[in-house]
């Protein structure tokens, strides 16, 4: 970091100085320390909104940033607070920061903030750690409430952005925070567990964080240690990826997110508003919805569901009315075995000899296999022979479903029917960026693919996934949990798409609008 660090301009407000110096620490820092580091700086137009969040009429305030950056969020939410309360005399602010390239900044900025206050009469002490927040912290997940209150400083307000990234299992944080950890776990979630715990009575947690944890296996831990401590008040969605971290590349969908401590037979209603991005921020839609209508909290996987117009409301009271799944009805779905370095020497880019045919992601599209489509280092044959027999499945009929959807995809889930022929061999390989669904005992009837693969692909498939799921991956875990119609309703979808011998999307669409008398 060189010396040419910016001073605050005359009568500039704090989190505009703080948004200069993120700026400047952006051009100083190469994008991959950022993303080694998981950090996302906070555009000023989010801080701002997030701030505007915070209500409080205490003359005393306690605020926790537990990943402070250049304290853009602990400064809007101190500009908000004595905006809004005239009678705030002392505020209480304990920040943590862990990249010491940063420090130097966080530091400039939060004695800006404490001059700014002073100026105004209100009396802004702070401590800035430099240790990690969830090593600190993370014995608060696992002690009992009534000993721990007298053990924590507890805040009225934790405001964050959390930085993202996954944790390996041997790191230190993840073993620390086992409890809330299923799989491979990402670090913001240890951050929204232990903030959970850290809350006054009344205390308000605001964080912007991706979507991932409302839904997903990796997540289920979480989410049913979050739901007991927290309940949610209020969820911001963006419809835009690009727009949310301005020059930031971030794959997964984010939002934002406002809870308070649960209380015995508390029960609440969730304000769920939507903007395209930052630009209309301000004006967002919002719409008010009851916590049971978008969270089930009687159930295992707890998942949330963010409808943000009245046809996904439709479509989540339909999938609600059905029982069935997948399971249910003895079907599986599981991850293509075939991963390419580990079988390399046996994969080939012509039938010769024993082989047979390897699919990957590409082959797959809405309704269809291309089969042979050469793409370099993605050759369409395997050997059959002891060192890859375990790589292969038998030759049945499956549902192919891509694992993966590119972030501009229009359509999140891409299926395709394969069957299986006399003429073909007994074993066929399937490389592990797609899923393929299967009966284990016994095989899926052409109309079980042909319905199977129409449901996955329609529009009211997709738009029900999209309100739970925000990243790119499809999960096998997710949709083994995901309502299905009756058998006998998928066999008919696919009975009457064989019969119209038409498997063009617009057909499907159609046939499956019929099913289900949707417009």
């Amino acid at each position: 970091m060189n010396s040419n660090i910016p001073s605050a301009a005359k009568n500039e407000k704090p989190k505009g100085y703080a948004d200069r110096l993120g700026e400047y620490y952006a051009k100083e820092v190469p994008q991959e320390y950022k993303k080694k580091q998981g950090q996302f700086f906070t555009p000023l137009e989010i801080a701002t909104y997030m701030a505007s969040l915070a209500t409080c009429g205490a003359t005393t305030i306690s605020v926790l940033d537990p990943g402070c950056g250049t304290a853009v969020l602990s400064c809007s939410l101190v500009e908000h607070l004595v905006s809004k309360n005239p009678y705030i005399q002392h505020i209480y602010l304990t920040a943590y920061e862990t990249d010491k390239q940063l420090t130097s900044l966080t530091q400039k900025s939060l004695n800006y903030l404490q001059q700014w206050a002073q100026e105004k009469g209100i009396t802004l002490d702070y401590k800035l750690y430099t240790a990690d927040f969830v090593l600190e912290n993370y014995e608060c997940l696992y002690t009992d409430s009534s000993l721990f209150d007298n053990q924590k400083e507890l805040y009225d307000f934790i405001i964050c952005n959390p930085p993202y990234f996954k944790l390996s299992k041997e790191d230190k944080r993840a073993k620390a925070t086992a409890i809330i950890t299923d799989g491979q776990p990402n670090i913001y979630a240890a951050f929204l567990a232990i903030a959970s715990r850290l809350l006054k009575c009344e205390g308000e947690m605001i964080f912007i964080t991706p979507r991932s944890f409302t839904s997903g296996r990796y997540f289920n831990s979480f989410r049913d240690y979050f739901f007991k401590q927290i309940r949610l008040n209020f969820i911001h969605l963006f419809e835009s990826r690009r727009d949310t971290f301005g020059k930031d590349k971030v794959l997964q969908e984010t939002l934002i997110l406002k809870a308070k401590p649960l209380r015995q037979g508390s029960t609440s209603e969730i304000c769920l508003s939507t903007s395209s991005g930052l630009q209309d921020i301000a004006s967002s839609q919002r719409r008010i919805y009851p916590q049971s209508a978008l969270i089930d909290l009687n159930s295992k996987e707890k998942i949330v569901h963010l409808p943000t117009n009245d046809r996904q409301e439709t479509i989540i009271d339909l999938f609600k009315s059905w029982k069935g799944s997948l399971n249910q009805y003895d079907i599986q779905i599981s991850t293509g075995p075939v991963v390419a370095f580990r079988v390399k020497d046996f994969i080939k880019e012509t039938n010769q000899g024993k082989t047979t045919q390897l699919y990957w992601l590409h082959n797959v599209l809405k309704m269809g296999l291309i089969y042979p489509l050469h793409k370099p280092n993605k050759p369409p044959y395997i050997q059959v022979c002891e060192q890859t027999k375990a790589y292969l499945i038998p030759n049945r009929n499956y549902v192919f479903l891509r694992r993966f959807s590119a972030k501009d995809d229009k359509s999140r889930l891409i299926a395709a029917p394969y069957f299986s022929s006399p003429e073909t061999p007994m074993w066929i390989g399937v490389e592990n960026k797609l899923n393929y669904i299967y009966r284990p005992k016994g095989h899926l009837a052409r109309t079980e693919v042909m319905g199977i693969v129409a449901l996955l692909n329609s529009e009211l498939f997709d738009t029900y996934f999209r309100t739970f799921n925000g990243n790119v991956n499809v999960s096998a875990t997710e949709l083994r949990a995901m309502p299905m119609p009756p058998l006998e309703t998928i066999k008919e979808i696919g009975k009457t798409l064989i019969l119209l011998n038409d498997f063009s999307m617009e057909n499907v669409s159609k046939v499956v609008s019929f099913f289900f008398k949707l417009e």
